[in-house]
């Protein structure tokens, strides 16, 4: 009798728990990036606004959106590491009441400096919030099931930059600029509720290694370093001082590699660039999203101050971009099961970048429903390609280093988010000062889109190294 019932308590222990149906763990999963996006894509659109209120230039206020980054790439590193300590529900729970506390400290500032404090709260919580939520998923789903989970998830996350930008242009229209702050209140209260309602206690599949805090604090000042010194450079006050930064930054990093090679479990795993198709996603995704980056905080300034749209209609044309990227939700599935993911990431990345470029040709007399449609398709190619990179990412990396690889991808991707954003301020800066603008011009915002369409460009080179059967089993597709 008793061998019986250890033989029982033996099968339950081995038996896979039975998880909620994947569509609605993406979904609540979807609902935290919502806020995220939401929150990114009304600010965007106030920058000119606040700008006037804090008493600096338009440009200056990049230093808003990098805060916020910024706190993302230093704190996802360590993003794996808690949630197997502390149990993901637990972290994504407690990251969605910090967003909340940030998102109201942000509402009562009344200069730029306080502004970056509490940025760098509320991203403080969202460095939590997406890849503790994209590691639910992992650990959760089935691989087959992996491309449609992830489309599950941005529905969400696109309807977020859907709402933000009309919802920004209408705030600033009518009421004061703060709101756009406190309607992450009742969206972040919701979102603890169905993560505490729905979402499943998921633990490591191992015992979490004793953690690298050395390696920790030197991908910290590294990356610290490096974005506030682009960001200084950007401003062009203090020249010295930036190349002090960027130098120190890229000491850091340069020792941290040399330690993570002499550590077992680092903060970041570099080993992980040893896996082809994981190595290919980060390099040429990088590339992207420099682009990626720099276009959120370009477009609303060119349209506002470049074109001298209002703000209504600023957030009304952003807005074609989620609209676009809603659509990708679409076609992504059905496109990569018939020609491929390498296939699909060449031909596609070409025509993201250049629908980049669009944005530099820009006049104010076009007609409105031609800018929408162009900026739609500008959504759904990008939306497309970073669905693409997403997934493959993952294809080959075993699941005992699913935490380890989503840390490491989620902070180079926040990272080169930020780097983008600096790249675009800077250049935008750049062009200001050749043609000697106090204000920049539409000359100068078609400069800086025409740059970063070339950085983005660069990743076909990587895009053509994917095997020709990369992710043939999360797509479906046979190669003839």
């Amino acid at each position: 009798m008793s061998t019986l019932s250890e033989e029982k308590i033996e099968a339950s222990a081995l038996a896979q728990p039975a998880y909620p149906d994947y569509r609605i763990i993406s979904l609540i999963v979807g609902c935290a990036i919502f806020l995220e996006q939401v929150d990114g894509t009304v600010l965007a659109t106030a920058l000119p606004t606040m700008a006037r209120d804090f008493g600096v230039s338009a440009p200056a206020m990049s230093v808003a959106v990098t805060s916020y980054l910024l706190a993302l790439a230093i704190l996802i590193p360590v993003s794996g590491a808690i949630s197997d300590r502390f149990g993901a529900k637990r972290v994504f729970n407690s990251s969605i009441v910090v967003f909340i506390i940030g998102s109201i400290l942000c509402s009562l500032t009344r200069t730029l400096p306080a502004m970056v404090a509490a940025r760098l709260l509320q991203g403080t919580g969202g460095a939590m919030m997406a890849p503790v939520g994209r590691l639910v998923i992992l650990r959760t789903v089935d691989r087959r099931h992996l491309v449609s989970s992830m489309m599950w998830t941005l529905i969400p996350a696109i309807l977020g930059t859907m709402a933000g930008p009309p919802l920004g242009g209408f705030i600033v229209q009518y009421l004061d600029w703060r709101w756009i702050f406190y309607i992450n209140v009742p969206i972040g209260v919701l979102g603890f509720w169905l993560v505490r309602r729905y979402i499943p206690v998921v633990h490591a599949a191992t015992r979490p290694a004793r953690f690298d805090w050395l390696g920790f604090a030197l991908c910290s000042v590294g990356l610290g370093c490096l974005l506030f010194g682009l960001e200084l450079f950007g401003e062009n006050t203090n020249a010295r001082n930036a190349v002090m930064l960027i130098i120190l930054g890229a000491a850091s990093c340069l020792a941290y590699v040399q330690h993570a090679k002499r550590r077992t479990n680092p903060a970041v795993d570099l080993t992980l660039l040893r896996i082809e198709s994981f190595r290919l996603s980060v390099i040429s995704g990088s590339l992207m999203r420099i682009t990626q980056g720099a276009q959120p905080f370009l477009l609303p300034l060119l349209l506002q101050i470049g074109l001298g749209f209002s703000a209504l209609r600023s957030g009304q044309l952003v807005l074609a971009i989620s609209v676009g990227a809603l659509l990708a939700r679409v076609c992504t599935t059905h496109v990569l099961r018939r020609i491929g993911f390498r296939r699909a990431m060449v031909y596609n990345g070409v025509l993201a970048s250049l629908s980049y470029a669009v944005c530099a040709f820009f006049r104010a007399d076009w007609p409105f429903w031609l800018m929408f449609g162009l900026l739609m398709g500008c959504g759904l190619v990008m939306s497309f390609q970073f669905a693409s990179y997403n997934t493959i990412a993952y294809e080959a990396v075993p699941t005992d280093r699913m935490s380890a690889a989503n840390s490491f991808y989620s902070t180079l991707q926040q990272l080169m988010l930020s780097i983008g954003v600096c790249c675009g301020a800077l250049i935008l800066k750049m062009a200001m000062t050749v043609s000697h603008n106090a204000e920049p011009s539409r000359m100068n915002f078609s400069v800086a889109f025409l740059v970063v369409t070339a950085i983005s460009l660069s990743s076909t080179y990587w895009h053509r190294a994917f095997a020709h059967d990369a992710g043939h089993e999360m797509s479906g597709h046979r190669q003839r």
